[in-house]
């Protein structure tokens, strides 16, 4: 029987070449091989896999790292007071590093700190960062684009309209949704529709509060400044500004909120007043979070597709590394969707 490295005791001494070489194949398609990818037959995989058990194999990410001037990280950076969006966006980064030699390192930081672009420099050039995903609303500072080149490190960014190339970029259709979400109002009868904004400043507060006038503008609806009510993606502003909307002399039949949060917080502000929904209120969020099944009535909602979101941003950043082939790219834009449950009825009177 031929003798192996793991025979002879220099197990340790392996490298990845070495797999390589007694399979006779690339040191790419062994790369792919540990990193589980599919673009390799069942044969070739096999035989790499035979050889890797035979021989005790190990990879060394460290000295891939080192050969690479980069660790196996991909960084994490946002500030964002939505966490479950946050949470979601982890989901799917952590999903496509799975299998992987790659991990996640979640950075937080505040966007109004006046050393906020030193602050992440120096973070993704002291962890020597494989890569970054950058949620909104800093993802929408340009200048980012030019600090991650700089340092060398692969970058993708998050928002709710297309910001950069497709290579770095992953968006949703934010404008169309909540159209499609307050024409759906409309279509039950809804006349006086609310709406609570999202924070000043952010991109898909913007986008939002635009597909929302454009379907109201479309049904030929006017929109008095009295039925919008400024929000900050939260549950407590969600009950201040829809308050506000309660004490209104002629109070809305519907309200749209920016995201499912303050939506949440529009439900509990009506418990308290002895309004019914969706009897007497009707109420669409935005993001389709746990929380909208959670509550009763389960909360009509646009689905958010985050995780897809997470998992292709991550793809972007790490398909070259586990040996996929150019042609084989993830999307750019994601399509969100109107999920119908019980906070939505026809309006009264």
């Amino acid at each position: 029987m031929t003798k192996t490295p793991r025979d002879e005791g220099t197990t340790a001494k392996l490298t990845i070449n070495d797999i390589a070489r007694m399979a006779g194949v690339s040191k790419k398609t062994v790369s792919r091989v540990i990193n589980r990818s599919p673009l390799l037959n069942q044969e070739t995989r096999g035989k790499v896999e035979e050889i890797i058990r035979q021989t005790g194999y190990v990879p060394n990410p460290q000295a891939r790292a080192l050969a690479l001037g980069r660790n196996f990280l991909i960084g994490l950076i946002y500030d964002n007071p939505n966490a479950q969006m946050v949470l979601s966006m982890q989901k799917g980064i952590l999903e496509a590093l799975h299998g992987t030699e790659f991990e996640l390192v979640v950075r937080p930081v505040d966007r109004g700190a006046a050393m906020v672009m030193e602050d992440i420099h120096n973070f993704v050039t002291r962890q020597r960062l494989f890569g970054v995903v950058v949620l909104p609303p800093l993802s929408e500072n340009d200048s980012l684009s030019k600090l991650f080149d700089d340092a060398g490190c692969r970058y993708v960014r998050m928002g709710s309209a297309l910001l950069d190339d497709p290579e770095h970029m992953v968006a949703s259709n934010d404008r169309d949704a909540v159209a499609d979400a307050v024409r759906y109002l409309i279509a039950q009868g809804h006349r006086r529709i609310g709406l609570i904004a999202g924070p000043h400043g952010f991109r898909s507060a913007k986008e939002r509060r635009e597909g929302f006038e454009m379907a109201l503008a479309e049904a030929g609806i006017s929109l008095p400044r009295s039925l919008v009510a400024d929000g900050q993606y939260t549950f407590e502003s969600g009950v201040s500004a829809s308050e506000n909307l309660f004490d209104l002399t002629s109070p809305p039949t519907a309200i749209f909120a920016s995201n499912d949060e303050m939506a949440a917080g529009v439900l509990y502000a009506a418990r308290l007043r002895g309004i019914e929904v969706p009897e007497q209120l009707s109420i669409i969020g935005f993001d389709d979070t746990p929380l909208t099944t959670r509550v009763w009535p389960p909360l009509t909602t646009v689905r958010w597709p985050i995780a897809a979101m997470g998992r292709a941003a991550a793809l972007k950043l790490i398909g070259t590394a586990i040996g996929e082939e150019a042609e084989v790219s993830e999307p750019s834009l994601f399509s969100s969707t109107l999920i119908r449950r019980s906070s939505v009825a026809p309006a009264s009177g």
